[in-house]
């Protein structure tokens, strides 16, 4: 029995020994197996903090580079008054294939297909193959361009791109201009601005209202269809205080896809283009009688003929219907050319030319952009006179013509056109350079031509904007000679009991539209005379009354305070 134990133990002991010993080897085995895994880790680790490091010094390099190149090619951004973004500056990158630096041509087509899976790689191999730098893909979104930042191939050739975007496209191109390649200013704000914008920190703000703008666009655009004109233009602007609200000229372009600047269809119509201008002058013949006290409203001048002669030319009337006794009040309302005649020949030369210098009509106006024109010279005598008092055989811009009804419709103060918002708690200082009561005279005669059936504007009678202002219809020279082509002019403000707006609008060579008109107007009661459906009182004002219905509840909800 005890031996019998003795073998038993022993054998025992033996298959312990044998367990152990395998069991040991087996524990030695998984020992390797996690050392060898855990240096391997650490292997990969150390391969991975050298990449990142490596990585990391190019994003340092790269972020310098950067730096400076936003720094050399900056330009702020530009804004609106109410702070919505016209232009701006944004980093984009244009990703090329250097083929000569290329080490492994598989491994990185299956690289650059996962990033760019819609691209044809067969192409793309092809261009790999003629050994030539080429562009894989322009503009890359910053998604796409650090995942191939990542891949670390030298073949990849990044390119830095400063791009300007205007956000309205075409909304504000007159008004914005463009750039060239070299990121300099070559037109509009951009160009008057250059430098400014190439060091300022903060946005530049301008003082036009986008949603305005749209509006006006919107409806220059469905009226240019509708009268067939060559052009348009509108402007918008506080008569206290010169901020331009709005400024559209058709036609204009996409600012993203560079204009050419020679190319005439595309002139600011606003602001370079100069025209006779027509009867929207008797307006400033009136403020000059009443500024030199030669009239009042109810000066009356008797026997008015229907036409006279100067210089073996005639002066008509365009209405053979207007009486010959006429007040001054009523010369200005039915649009009397005679009677204004009358008018200027009371003020002279002397003080009426004087009168339109003061009021910014001779000059050439200052302003924010340098597409700026200049009013043709003449020599003054006394025909040159006598046509003048109704337009004719003068010339101006539509802004310098804003820029006059605003001093003689807000108390006769000047002001200064202007594009930039300045700051709110600058005073704005006041110079009056009218006299007295000239304002509160001509104010109730505007509104008059509106609201009057004697009057030629009635189609700007908006209910509830007290619209007051004048129409005026020219003859377009073509060629040094007048044409039977027409420029039509309303020159309106709003409310005229406390004068805040003018609206200029003009249309170049609007063709009539007889079925539009008696459309739109059939039923309203009105007897309507006059040269039909080819003046400015059934083309500009129509246009303009459609504008103020419009922009007027934005105006007065935005910009009217209420006591």
């Amino acid at each position: 029995m005890i031996k019998m134990n003795k073998e038993r133990l022993t054998i025992e002991d033996y298959e312990n020994e044998f367990f152990f010993k395998k069991k040991h080897k087996l524990l030695n085995v998984s020992f390797n197996r996690i050392a060898f895994i855990f240096f391997a880790f650490l292997f990969v680790c150390l391969i991975y903090s050298i990449k990142v490091i490596y990585l990391g010094s190019l994003e340092s390099e790269f972020n310098i580079e950067k730096k400076n190149f936003l720094k050399k090619n900056y330009r702020a951004d530009i804004i609106d008054r109410n702070g919505d973004f016209l232009v701006k500056t944004v980093n984009t990158v244009n990703i090329g294939i250097n083929p000569k630096l290329i080490i492994d041509k598989q491994k990185l087509l299956i690289n650059l297909q996962i990033i760019f899976p819609d691209k044809d790689f067969k192409k793309i191999d092809k261009k790999i193959s003629k050994k030539k730098f080429f562009y894989l893909e322009k503009k890359v979104s910053q998604e796409k361009y650090e995942r191939l930042r990542m891949l670390g191939d030298k073949s990849i050739i990044p390119e830095e791109k400063i791009t300007r975007v205007y956000v309205q496209e075409n909304l504000f191109s007159h008004i914005l201009g463009q750039i060239d390649d070299s990121n300099n200013g070559i037109s509009g704000i951009e160009k008057f601005f250059d430098q400014d914008l190439k060091t300022r920190k903060d946005p530049l703000k301008l003082t036009v209202d986008t949603n305005i703008q749209f509006l006006i666009r919107e409806q220059l655009l469905k009226f240019q269809e509708i009268f067939k004109s060559h052009g348009s233009a509108a402007i918008l602007m506080n008569v206290n205080n010169g901020d331009i609200i709005s400024m559209v000229s058709l036609p204009d372009f996409n600012l993203n896809k560079r204009q050419d600047l020679k190319d005439l269809r595309f002139i600011n119509r606003a602001t370079k283009g100069v025209y006779e201008l027509g009867s929207v002058f008797k307006t400033f013949t009136f403020a000059a009688g009443i500024n030199e006290k030669e009239i009042e409203p109810d000066t009356l001048f008797e026997n008015l003929p229907k036409n006279l002669t100067c210089a073996g030319r005639p002066i008509r009337e365009y209405d053979d219907e207007i009486p010959s006794d006429l007040t001054a009040e009523e010369i200005l309302i039915r649009s009397g050319n005679i009677g204004s005649v009358r008018i200027a020949q009371k003020i002279g030369i002397e003080k009426f030319k004087l009168f339109l210098k003061k009021i910014g009509i001779l000059d050439k106006i200052e302003f924010d952009i340098e597409e700026v024109g200049e009013p043709l010279s003449f020599k003054w005598g006394k025909c040159k006179l006598a046509t003048s008092s109704f337009g004719h055989g003068i010339t101006t811009t539509p802004l310098q013509l804003a820029k006059g009804y605003s001093i003689i419709t807000n108390g006769g103060y000047d002001i200064k056109p202007s594009l930039i918002k300045q700051n709110e708690s600058k005073k704005f200082t006041k110079n009056k350079i009218l006299n007295e009561g000239v304002s509160d005279k001509i104010n109730p005669i505007l509104r008059k031509v509106v609201s009057t059936k004697i009057g030629t504007a009635g189609f700007a009678n908006i209910k509830g904007y007290q619209v007051g202002g004048k129409t005026g219809t020219a003859q377009k020279i073509v060629g040094g000679k007048y044409s039977n082509s027409k420029i039509n002019t309303f020159a309106s403000v709003f409310p005229t009991s406390k004068p805040m707006y003018v609206l200029i609008v003009l249309l170049d060579e609007p063709k009539p539209n007889k079925e539009y008109i008696y459309n739109y107007r059939d039923g309203s009661g009105w007897q309507y005379k006059g040269t039909a459906y080819n003046t400015a009182g059934w083309t500009s004002v129509e246009v303009a009354g459609k504008i103020i219905e419009k922009i007027g509840p934005i105006l007065a909800t935005k910009y009217i305070k209420i006591n």
